[in-house]
């Protein structure tokens, strides 16, 4: 099944893609901040997301390896 019609596996996926995007901005923030607007802005805004949002991101990510490894 695709993560997309997966509830679970989306919320897998979003998090894994602000956690990696906020990691490739503090190793290459001149990539990741000179596109703002247009697709590649998702990047940007999802980076800026795992940067203001931290402690939250990081919570979630736990929550969602506890459901993973022990009730799926």
């Amino acid at each position: 099944m695709s993560a997309l019609f997966n509830f679970q596996s989306l919320l897998s996926v979003i998090l894994l893609m602000i956690c990696t995007c906020a990691y490739l901005r503090s190793l290459f923030p001149s990539i990741i901040d000179r596109n703002k607007k247009g697709f590649l802005g998702t990047f940007y805004k999802l980076a800026r997301i795992g940067e203001r949002k931290s402690p939250w991101v990081g919570a979630a990510c736990l929550i969602m390896a506890f459901t993973v490894l022990f009730l799926s």
